[in-house]
């Protein structure tokens, strides 16, 4: 597991390392994939940030770097005054677990709550490029999660929610030149160079950034108005997590002259 700590400072707003208090931060939680991260923020800017890779285990992981990170900035939980969350798409379990901390957090702090798409938290830092943004994550089953985002005139735009595909049928409804984007396997790069040549721009992966970017579109939304109900958010999961029907353990219901006739022959043998 590697961490990457990063500390911002801003003249006038924070100086972690020397133990300032400060208040009016937002906490954003990220545990939508392997790389996982909690980022604390002023008013959407970063201003420290724990990043790790995980192998699924955000149920054990998330809470101690929590913990770490409010340690190493002197920060008291109680200066937090609003929680941001990943939304996902993205793992089943990761998501479960960050909402269920972001959702337990803001009910004890009685703090606002906001969720952010995952895909969006990816396309955005590309903004400036003016070319259709177009988020990439696996979702097994050979299939891609992705979205259209769009910046045009200073307005941020999501022309396509998120929603799974596959790669060959993505490609196939390319029709200019677009920037990919996210935490896209290698495999995968190479099909959509193969299939769209120089319509494809594949950017350098910012996945290990992406809590201060989910900070940054988060104040946004809050500062806009927008927060959620924390007994109505739920993870973006496009398709039901995949649940093995259990073995059916109930013995067959047989009739008493079953019954008998079945001690019938057994006495006979």
């Amino acid at each position: 597991m590697f961490r990457f700590c990063s500390g911002i400072l801003h003249s006038g707003i924070i100086y972690l390392e020397l133990g300032v208090r400060i208040s009016n931060m937002e906490l954003t939680i990220d545990t939508s994939s392997n790389i996982a991260s909690v980022t604390l923020s002023h008013e959407g800017e970063t201003l420290t940030s724990l990043t790790w890779q995980t192998a699924r285990n955000h149920t054990t992981e998330l809470l101690p770097n929590l913990i770490s990170l409010l340690q190493q900035a002197k920060v008291e939980l109680r200066s937090v005054e609003a929680i941001i969350v990943a939304k996902g798409p993205g793992s089943f379990n990761g998501l479960r677990v960050g909402m269920s901390a972001a959702k337990g957090l803001a009910a004890a702090l009685n703090i606002p709550l906001l969720g952010v798409d995952t895909l969006e938290a990816e396309a955005y830092p590309f903004a400036f490029i003016g070319f259709p943004l177009r988020p990439v994550h696996k979702a097994g089953r050979e299939e891609i999660a992705t979205a259209l985002y769009l910046q045009e005139d200073d307005e941020w735009h999501c022309l396509e929610e998120a929603n799974l595909t596959t790669v060959r049928a993505l490609c196939r409804r390319i029709k200019q030149k677009t920037l990919f984007c996210g935490e896209i396997p290698d495999d995968i790069v190479s099909q959509i160079q193969q299939d769209l040549g120089k319509q494809a721009i594949i950017a350098p992966s910012n996945s290990p950034f992406r809590g201060s970017t989910l900070a940054t579109l988060g104040w946004r939304k809050l500062s806009g108005g927008e927060q959620d109900d924390p007994v109505t958010l739920q993870p973006l999961y496009l398709r039901s997590p995949h649940i093995t029907k259990p073995r059916d353990k109930t013995p067959p219901f047989v009739t008493p002259s079953e019954a008998r006739k079945t001690r019938k022959w057994k006495s006979r043998d």
